[in-house]
């Protein structure tokens, strides 16, 4: 068991709470080769010195746009992909130093749902084979033993018995994905990555999704970590919420701190784009100029200094250290090492039409 030192920032409410997940300095570099020879001529940073810990029973929701490295996290930390370095620490063992046998057995401990949830299933199994795949291979249940389990699964994700005998394609999307997660239950993990699980699917099918998700990890007492880009849906689904950036994380906080006091500018930037179910309320909406850098070669210094109206020189050349500043509200921005928690906020008194675009909707 792994206790969170109060060196990392902790307050005494949370000085005693068990960190099931402690990923320390994770870096996740892609080659790309070239040549007759196929030599190493580039790296892509997918993830490059991302920490943080995951309470035992909570959801951690991670978000960021389209290619900002967080499947990438999700898979690293499972060991789906290797890590290029850093360490994961489940349970007190690290991830990265096991060897087969030992990575075999925490299998059953952590599991993941996939974005795709068609991709993810044999076409050529009827999905009750799926679900029971990991039984068969991680236990010694028998035959009737696996199909109990199954018809359980089916039951707790609302589909029944009588479709333990279809095939994926016989199924709309919604119920592949509930497939998907009785897959992930079977074996009764500890600890599950939810790769965008409901991004694919109708609004009204996201909710279900959503609210399965919630009732189960109450009954069986399940840590998340919840991948997604719709941060409505982070909102009402996660405890705390991670936010990356071209492979690098610049805010977490709790979810209320983050929606009632983003830290972070590209933050603020998000949480302007949030659609707001009122056609009465004037809002200010911050539309980003410029786009994101490659990760082949990022720039130097704070990765979002060529798209922030409020960077300056010390921005693009250094990179900002990952600070509390108080409540367990972490933050990467060099404006917020001034003392002046407002000095990062994306104001119209603050920035330039020239570099940002202002949008007042009603």
């Amino acid at each position: 068991m792994i206790d969170h030192p109060a060196a990392n920032g902790l307050d005494d409410a949370n000085a005693d709470r068990h960190v099931i997940l402690d990923v320390q300095d994770l870096i996740k570099y892609f080659p790309i080769r070239g040549g007759i020879l196929q030599r190493v001529q580039a790296q892509v940073k997918a993830v490059d010195d991302v920490s943080f810990h995951i309470y035992e029973g909570e959801s951690l929701g991670l978000v960021g746009e389209s290619g900002c490295g967080k499947t990438t996290v999700g898979r690293t930390i499972l060991r789906l992909i290797p890590a290029t370095s850093g360490k994961v620490i489940f349970n007190g063992r690290d991830i990265f130093e096991m060897n087969a046998s030992e990575l075999k057995s925490l299998r059953r401990d952590m599991q993941i749902i996939f974005q795709d949830p068609y991709s993810s299933l044999d076409p050529r199994l009827p999905v009750g084979e799926s679900i029971a795949e990991g039984l068969r291979i991680h236990t010694d249940k028998k035959s009737q033993e696996r199909y109990d389990v199954v018809i359980e699964m089916l039951s707790r994700v609302g589909l029944r018995a009588d479709h333990a005998r279809r095939y994926p394609h016989e199924f709309s999307g919604g119920q592949r994905q509930r497939i998907g997660i009785a897959r992930a239950l079977a074996l009764r993990p500890k600890f599950i990555v939810c790769d965008e699980p409901v991004s694919a699917l109708d609004v009204s099918i996201q909710a279900q999704v959503l609210n399965i998700l919630k009732e189960l990890q109450s009954d069986f007492g399940l840590t998340y970590l919840f991948i997604a880009h719709n941060l409505s849906v982070v909102e009402h689904f996660s405890d705390r919420v991670g936010v990356m950036y071209l492979g690098k994380m610049v805010e977490m906080a709790t979810r209320e701190d983050l929606f009632a006091d983003p830290l972070h500018p590209y933050t603020q930037a998000l949480m302007s784009a949030i659609p707001v179910p009122d056609p009465t309320l004037q809002r200010q909406r911050i539309i980003l100029q410029g786009d994101v850098p490659s990760p082949i070669n990022p720039p130097p210094g704070c990765r979002f200094h060529t798209r922030c109206p409020l960077a300056f020189d010390k921005c693009s050349e250094e990179d900002p250290p990952f600070n509390d500043y108080g409540d367990e509200h972490y933050a990467a921005c060099w404006l917020l090492e001034s003392g002046e928690r407002g000095a990062s906020k994306l104001t119209l008194d603050k920035i330039s039409t020239d570099n940002i675009s202002v949008i007042g909707g009603s």
